[in-house]
């Protein structure tokens, strides 16, 4: 039961904009459950993963087609070339981040970043971020218009979703709006870009999470990645339906309410 609900947070939580680390985080604290870890929340990834290689199954095609063709009859400037080393250049800077906390940072589950009142301090900025993209941000470009230096720069913003509460596909959204994306186009390039970083995150705890399993907690485990799955499909559907005539302020103004009830909840009851 527990990797049910897991399963379903974190595919709810993955690819809106409100942090699924923060929320598989702090629902089985909520719960009296304990902290689940970085391992398993990591590898439990994978069912997002699944999920949005099946939806975007078409696209990825074209994009490798692209990339294929840019090789061998150098179209390099063709969209889905573009679109496919946007991707590639997007995802070396957190594989770079995240090799590095691997590496030089063994306390860092046991950080202060992973408290409660760091995670609500920093959806609030979250919120407010993404308000300015929303206000800011042109909204001209479609995701053929998307260039190398587009994915650089939304790939280098994607780093800081290793701080827990931050989102990575809040904060990807968030870049790509600022690069002048409109709101769809800034989701599927949110949603593809995820794919490497997600997918090499995922592999690296799988190992960890399976050397603390037993057989008694396969099954279990496998349900946790199936619903994930399933209910990744579900919110990356509703997700580019719903921005297709609709602002993010919902996002925001859940944000900034899960943020303001971590920290009050964090000082009420003293909980870390």
């Amino acid at each position: 039961f527990h990797d049910l609900v897991l399963g379903i947070v974190q595919g709810l939580t993955e690819f809106l904009p409100i942090s699924s680390t923060a929320h598989l985080k702090v629902v089985p604290l909520i719960l009296g459950w304990g902290d689940p870890g970085v391992s398993l929340t990591a590898a439990l990834q994978l069912g997002s993963v699944f999920a949005v290689i099946a939806y975007f199954w078409n696209d990825l095609g074209l994009v490798l087609k692209g990339i294929f063709k840019a090789f061998f009859y150098g179209r390099w400037d063709s969209p889905e070339a573009r679109l496919g080393f946007s991707i590639l250049l997007g995802t070396i800077p957190i594989v770079l981040a995240g090799t590095f906390i691997k590496l030089f940072w063994p306390g860092y589950e046991q950080s202060i970043l992973r408290t409660i009142p760091v995670i609500g301090f920093v959806s609030i900025i979250m919120a407010i971020l993404l308000t300015i993209a929303e206000n800011t941000g042109s909204r001209k470009k479609g995701l053929k218009d998307v260039r190398p230096l587009d994915g650089i720069f939304v790939g280098f913003f994607q780093v800081i979703a290793l701080i827990p509460g931050v989102s990575r596909s809040g904060i990807t959204l968030t870049s790509a709006l600022f690069a002048g994306m409109n709101r769809r186009s800034a989701a599927r390039l949110s949603f593809l870009l995820g794919i490497p970083a997600i997918t090499l995150a995922g592999i690296s705890e799988l190992r960890i999470a399976i050397g603390q399993s037993s057989i008694g907690t396969f099954i279990p485990f496998m349900i946790g990645l199936a619903s994930a799955a399933i209910t990744s499909w579900i919110s990356i559907d509703f997700l580019l339906k719903f921005l297709q005539r609709n602002s993010t302020y919902i996002f925001v103004i859940y944000r900034l309410f899960f943020g303001i009830a971590l920290i009050s909840w964090s000082y009420l009851y003293g909980q870390l």
